[in-house]
């Protein structure tokens, strides 16, 4: 059977649930809603409606759906090569691998192209205990690194919990949360978050034995989690502790990269460059799966006399280089990260008139189209709606809320707890992001009233 031969949309879902384990949800659960195209910054359904993507279809679709200059470099590709070996050269990939080397930040040059973003940081992962010989990686809590065994030790949140105790030589330190540091007095704000939370992150480090530690790992923005962007300071002097000790720093910019924090990655917003830097959604627009591992060229050079003892069948996939190529294009030529934190502007100032308009909104923060909006019961203690550590009723008022968007014509992605996450293209108006918040402002009265008054 063709797909074009299937009956319609409940045949669809139908065989869906018979056949397709859906990641992250009850398989007895409603499934999505069938999608069958999309376009610009809107999608439809099987029924014919159109739906607002806020999310970017979790932040990957940056330059929009069907964006037609890297549809055709996929399809010319494909006529061509559309796989080889990884053991041989291609123009696409090695094109990619320039073009990546000028967009990222100092003397970041040389790049191993995986599968996806959780394939790149257990190549960081590994690439960091080779490079050092040394066995401790230091995360964070509340991150994520994504859901393979090496990524999802890393990330240190309820969703690895039944799978521990995961890979060994992992530790955590706190993230730098401004809005709930752990130094900050009940109910308020640290007056020095960055040095407090760097130099709680030194103590794990000293505890567990600076010469033994290989590399510290973080998300310049924690996205999942709500999108925590750390006090000012912070990355800098994770920078000089890292240089300090000869301790590598990992960068996952999975979720940051390409524009979406209003420059090309998150970490150019703190003029630091790491070690190793990881990516993937943004760097082919989601077109083709892909990551990359991105290493400085002193440390490369390791490798120039010794094997890389790590690979996949898929590393550099001849589609996957050739839509980086067209895609790192359409960046340039579209000026989308100048567009992004133009707009993002406009988002993250209508997301704090929606805080002061909704008891339920805790907190607003993001850079560039990157915006997390923290739902909260009670402002003065911060009580989350939605808490991972304990069992919350379902549906939560979060997930009211975001069902009630949904119902307007509005996809919001739900973040870990009870953050709701505005990412959506970079290729979006200021009119259709107004009409998004619009739809969100309505649907957070469902949360206002389960608020302490």
């Amino acid at each position: 059977m063709a797909i074009s031969d299937l009956a319609g949309p409940t045949e669809i879902v139908d065989l869906d649930r018979r056949h397709v384990l859906a990641p992250w949800k009850n398989q007895g659960a409603e499934r999505g809603a069938p999608i069958v195209r999309a376009e610009g910054v809107h999608f439809w359904d099987a029924a014919g409606r159109r739906y607002l993507d806020f999310t970017s279809m979790f932040m990957f679709a940056n330059f929009g759906h069907t964006e037609p200059r890297v549809v055709r470099a996929i399809q010319e590709q494909a006529a061509t090569l559309p796989v080889v070996a990884s053991s041989f050269v291609t123009a696409a990939r090695a094109e990619a691998g320039r073009l990546i080397a000028e967009v990222t930040p100092g003397d970041l040059n040389r790049t191993f192209f995986s599968p996806g973003g959780a394939e790149a940081n257990e190549a960081a992962l590994k690439m960091a205990r080779d490079l050092t010989g040394r066995p401790i990686i230091i995360a964070r809590y509340r991150s994520y690194h994504g859901s393979t065994m090496g990524a999802m030790t890393l990330s240190r949140d309820h969703r690895g919990w039944p799978f521990e105790p995961g890979i060994p030589g992992v530790v955590h330190a706190p993230t730098c949360d401004p809005y709930r540091c752990q130094f900050a007095p009940p109910g308020g704000r640290c007056a020095d978050c960055a040095a407090h939370c760097a130099r709680s992150l030194e103590e794990v480090v000293l505890a567990n034995g600076p010469d033994r530690v290989a590399a510290v790992i973080l998300e310049p923005i924690a996205g999942p989690h709500g999108v925590i962007v750390p006090a000012d300071g912070y990355l800098e002097a994770v920078r000089q502790l890292c240089d300090r000790h000869g301790i590598l720093l990992i960068a996952d910019e999975v979720m940051t990269g390409w524009g979406r924090t209003g420059r090309w990655f998150a970490v150019d917003h703190a003029g630091i460059v790491p070690d190793i830097l990881t990516t993937s959604k943004g760097l082919t627009g989601g077109y083709v799966p892909m990551g990359a591992t991105v290493v400085r060229e002193p440390l490369a050079r390791q490798w120039d006399d010794r094997p890389l003892v790590h690979g996949h069948t898929y590393s550099g996939h001849a589609l996957g280089c050739a839509a980086i190529v067209a895609a790192i294009g359409v960046y340039r030529d579209d000026r989308l990260v100048e567009r992004a934190a133009e707009l993002g502007e406009v988002l993250l100032s209508g997301a704090r008139t929606l805080m002061d308009r909704h008891r339920s909104v805790g907190d607003v923060r993001g850079k560039g189209l990157f915006v997390g909006v923290e739902l909260v019961r009670d402002r003065r203690t911060k009580e989350p709606f939605v808490d991972p550590a304990r069992r919350t009723p379902s549906p939560s008022a979060k997930d009211r809320v975001l069902a009630r968007c949904w119902d307007d014509g509005v996809y919001i992605m739900p973040g870990q707890g009870s953050a709701i996450l505005l990412a959506p293209p970079l290729t979006i108006t200021r009119e259709q992001i107004e009409e998004g918040l619009a739809v969100l402002d309505a649907a957070l009265a469902v949360a206002d009233a389960e608020t302490a008054a």
